[in-house]
């Protein structure tokens, strides 16, 4: 019996198949792939975390987040520097906030 999965993995699954004694079909991915491939597996992790919102969840997010810094090549301190100036500039989400909607004044 065989399952096709076409999906992006972590680097060990395939030892770990192997000893559950099945046999991983594996192949890598260009950059062009990974990259595809990684936001898949981003909205795949998201999905998760979303059905059961718990630490082990957000640790995937983390984990194919530094796959996209890696990537991508960016830096992530760069982007932590971002992420506090837009904090400071336009604030968090610990406040809970919707917009329902905006009226243009006259």
């Amino acid at each position: 019996m065989e399952k096709v999965y076409n999906k992006l993995v972590r680097d060990n699954i395939p030892s770990i198949i192997f000893k559950g004694n099945k046999e991983p079909i594996t192949y890598i991915a260009t950059e062009n792939e990974a990259k595809q491939m990684l936001m898949d597996k981003l909205i795949e992790e998201l999905e998760e975390f979303k059905e059961t919102p718990i630490e082990e969840e957000l640790a995937d997010i983390l984990e194919v987040i530094d796959g996209l810094v890696t990537i991508f090549n960016l830096d992530m301190d760069k982007v932590k520097s971002i992420k506090e100036s837009k904090k400071e500039e336009r604030g968090g989400f610990e406040r809970r906030i919707i917009l329902e909607k905006v009226i243009e004044r006259k």
